[in-house]
């Protein structure tokens, strides 16, 4: 029954009371209602909102342990990484396929969990229209996820067609400059061309300072990236994120189905593998109010985008340090060594992931970036020709350390220096090792590896050993062709045989 026509029966109701029946039982069985309802209207002639009777979860009984534990997991997981309800029945309908229960009641169930936080407004926002090709969103966010083991805050950047839907998503470690403008380059690539273009906040790395209006001044790198690659950019006014609402909701989105639970992977290169594969998996989806899957429409929309460029943009930040006397150049705050002689200039190249170093047009270093202050990143191989001068600093160096960290000094070296000192003394058992490292930086340290550990099997420390045992395979020639000799025939003659030599030796008589 609505609510103007119960309005209209508890009329009739007190009405019947004051001028017909008058009793409540008379009430009720003239208009065939129960004398609750008449109590009820004549004590108040607007009618009671109806109670919600609060019955047992029957069915969903055998989920609610699961669904209390992803709740209490979510009190500490990041804020945007939480499950949503509709993530919370996807999980149990696969960890728990024998508790058939609808999506509806997971969603009661949730919403009555999360009654304390309140509703959130939104602001109403007008519709838009995009041609193929013209437009396409930028934005960052922050996600975490386990790498080796350990939690990582990582800034990811994206980007999402707004004609075709379709998106690109790359973690990194900071949002630095050469991040952002790396990340596009690898958009461009996963969509097959560049978009007229692109709509960003006012980020750092783009803009310099906001001036009147929507007049920026940007920075010199980004114009030039900008000018490169041939796209246009427009700049949000700041604090209004719903001018780029289809990137902000592609990353709610995105992380909602891809960022829960917490992702794990070994290292950055393979977490960025599995979001490109979440990517192409998004692309079976189908965006509501249109008729393509995102697949489809970024197959239609590639055809319209600009080329990519023939050559790549030179991404990295340059300076010029000088090596100090401990062999290492300061890149920004920390220190990266380079096996380049004291006091020389160098030129060293950023990027978001990794640091070079030349030096007369020549890679002499390369290092993987690190984002703190005042650390040194040393590579044992840059020192080894002062150690061949100063053996005794090999022990308690720190480029010694520093490779044992990282796992790049095996057990079987250690097994090989000691029988080496063992029987050469410590000074020139430890010149030995690094002639041994050395054959590590010709041949690789791989190989040097597997060459240690077999002469060790064999019971021999000796360098030589190790040396042929790296370089066996290069000893085997290959045995030439017979060619024909042709007219030369005619001068081939038989072999020489023994047979009278055999005859001599096998009776004494013969012989003079």
């Amino acid at each position: 029954m609505d609510w103007r026509r119960k309005v209209e029966l508890f009329e009739n109701i007190r009405r019947e009371y004051e001028f017909g029946e008058g009793t409540i039982r008379g009430v009720a069985r003239k208009l065939g209602v129960h004398r609750r309802m008449v109590r009820d209207a004549i004590g108040n002639a607007v009618p009671l909102p109806r109670k919600k009777p609060d019955r047992a979860h029957w069915k969903l009984k055998p989920a609610i342990p699961l669904i209390e534990g992803i709740l209490e997991n979510d009190r500490r997981a990041p804020r945007k990484q939480r499950h949503t309800a509709h993530r919370i029945w996807v999980r149990i309908t696969r960890e728990l396929p024998q508790c058939a229960i609808s999506e509806r009641a997971v969603r009661s169930y949730v919403r009555k969990r999360r009654a304390a936080l309140g509703l959130i407004g939104r602001e109403t926002c007008v519709p838009q229209s995009y041609p193929w090709g013209l437009e396409a969103q930028v934005d960052w966010y922050e996600a975490y996820a386990d790498l080796g083991g350990e939690r990582t805050c990582l800034q990811v950047f994206e980007m999402r067609s707004m004609a075709g839907g379709g998106s690109f998503h790359r973690a990194f470690p900071r949002a630095t400059q050469q991040a952002f403008l790396e990340a596009h380059e690898h958009a461009f690539r996963r969509f097959g061309g560049v978009f007229k273009r692109l709509r960003y906040d006012n980020l750092t790395s783009a803009v310099k300072r906001i001036l009147r209006g929507h007049r920026r001044e940007e920075t010199a790198r980004f114009i030039a990236f900008r000018s490169h690659w041939k796209f246009e950019s427009v700049f949000c006014t700041p604090g209004e994120g719903h001018e780029k609402g289809g990137v902000e909701g592609e990353g709610g989105y995105f992380r909602r189905n891809h960022w829960v639970p917490v992702p794990q992977a070994k290292d950055l290169e393979e977490l960025n593998e599995q979001l490109l594969a979440a990517c192409y998996e998004d692309e079976q989806r189908k965006i509501a109010g249109r008729e393509l899957t995102v697949g489809q429409a970024t197959l239609v929309e590639r055809e319209h985008l600009l080329p990519l460029a023939e050559e790549a943009f030179d991404l990295a930040e340059v300076s010029f340090p000088k090596i100090d006397g401990m062999g290492r150049a300061r890149i920004r705050t920390n220190f990266y060594s380079a096996p380049v002689r004291v006091g020389l200039e160098v030129e060293a190249k950023i990027y978001a992931s990794h640091v070079e170093i030349w030096h007369e047009g020549q890679l002499v270093a390369r290092h993987e970036r690190c984002y703190s202050r005042l650390q040194e990143i040393l590579d044992l191989e840059h020192y080894l020709e002062p150690l061949e001068h100063k053996p005794g600093a090999l022990a308690g160096s720190k480029p010694l350390e520093q490779w044992r960290k990282k796992g790049r000094w095996p057990a079987s070296f250690d097994g090989i220096w000691a029988q080496l000192m063992i029987r050469n003394g410590k000074q020139n058992g430890t010149r030995r090792m690094i002639e041994l490292l050395q054959l590590g930086k010709t041949h690789g340290y791989e190989k040097l590896r597997q060459a240690v550990e077999s002469a060790l099997a064999m019971g021999s420390c000796d360098v030589s050993t190790v040396r042929y045992l790296m370089t066996a395979d290069q000893l085997d020639r290959a045995r030439p062709e017979p060619i024909e000799v042709g007219a030369l025939s005619c001068y081939e003659r038989p072999l020489p045989v023994m047979t009278d030599y055999d005859q001599l030796l096998a009776s004494p008589e013969g012989m003079p």
